[in-house]
């Protein structure tokens, strides 16, 4: 039975889904709780003493952090002291924490994930239930630690904790922001990820500012958008695009990760002094575009720090 692209876009926008980028870049009508359209996020605060340096960059240039992405190399790299330490700064600065846990699926006795074309197509989804049970595991430690976030790239998993913060099982306060590993890139990606339960979303490095427009159009959640990216995932610095961003995104994190790639940064043998000197550097890049913002979108408000909305973590 033919259907013309027409009918097929129709059929797209009757699920609420745009049926064409939207290249009018209309501007989002939405924002965060406290009507402010864009917020800071730094990805890579692997220790402790990486959260204690970030605290003091960002006094010292008097930068609002709103929220971090943790332990990228793997929570389990962190002893339980360690964990708990930086739960209890972060709820000090008022800065929310998505940490990304261990398990991995490059950590299990496969390997198909390394090779450079079916592995990668295969995606970083977690392969098997011992693995996912393993995650989960990692998961509890942190909410033990403190720790009310995490960073999920498997949808079986999202389902899984979805539910057991709905059942209780976990603090039904616990957020979950959907990795850009997930590989979702379009509005029907968010809108499924939203769906099951994702609170914000990553969509890929490399979107253009009409896909940005069409995801907000099809989900209410925050987007949480790159502005400075490791080399190896594009190298996007688009910091000069952060106005239109914000304008066509809101509510947006702007995303800070540079580097050379993951594995280069992250790897647990990097050092705890070479990551205090690093994470300075990122919140050099968010006063950047902090300036950036004042100077060609006044208009459009910063989240002040500690927001009442963002999720703090609650050591004991």
């Amino acid at each position: 039975m033919s259907k013309t692209l027409e009918e097929i876009r129709e059929f797209m926008e009757g699920m609420g889904i745009p049926g064409r980028d939207l290249w009018d870049l209309p501007s989002s009508t939405r924002t965060f709780p406290d009507a402010a359209h864009w917020r800071i996020e730094i990805s890579g605060i692997e220790r402790a003493s990486t959260m204690e340096a970030m605290i003091d960059e960002a006094r010292n240039r008097d930068v609002g952090i709103h929220r971090v992405i943790a332990t990228v190399g793997g929570s389990t790299y962190c002893d339980f002291e360690e964990l708990r330490a930086m739960a209890r700064m972060a709820r000090d600065e008022k800065i929310e924490v998505i940490m990304a846990v261990g398990h991995r699926k490059a950590w299990d006795a496969g390997s198909k994930e390394m090779s450079n074309w079916e592995g990668a197509m295969w995606g970083a989804r977690l392969r098997g239930s011992d693995n996912v049970s393993y995650w989960l595991a990692d998961m509890m430690r942190n909410v033990e630690a403190g720790i009310r976030g995490f960073l999920v790239y498997d949808e079986g998993v999202l389902s899984i904790v979805s539910r057991m913060r709905e059942e209780g099982f976990i603090p039904k306060e616990t957020v979950f922001k959907c990795s850009v590993f997930a590989g979702h890139c379009s509005a029907a990606g968010a809108r499924l990820v939203e769906s099951m339960g994702a609170n914000t979303f990553n969509p890929s490095s490399d979107v253009s500012l009409p896909i940005l427009a069409s995801i907000r159009k099809a989900v209410d959640m925050p987007l949480d958008v790159y502005v400075s990216t490791v080399d190896s995932m594009g190298g996007e610095f688009r910091v000069m695009e952060t106005p239109e961003i914000a304008r066509v995104a809101s509510p947006c994190y702007f995303k800070i990760e540079p580097g050379k790639s993951e594995p280069d940064i992250y790897k647990p043998w990097v050092t705890e002094s070479w990551h205090r000197e690093f994470v300075r550097e990122k919140v050099k890049m968010a006063a950047i575009i902090r300036e950036i913002m004042l100077r060609h979108a006044p208009g459009l408000k910063l989240s002040s720090k500690g927001s009442s909305d963002l999720v703090l973590p609650e050591p004991d």
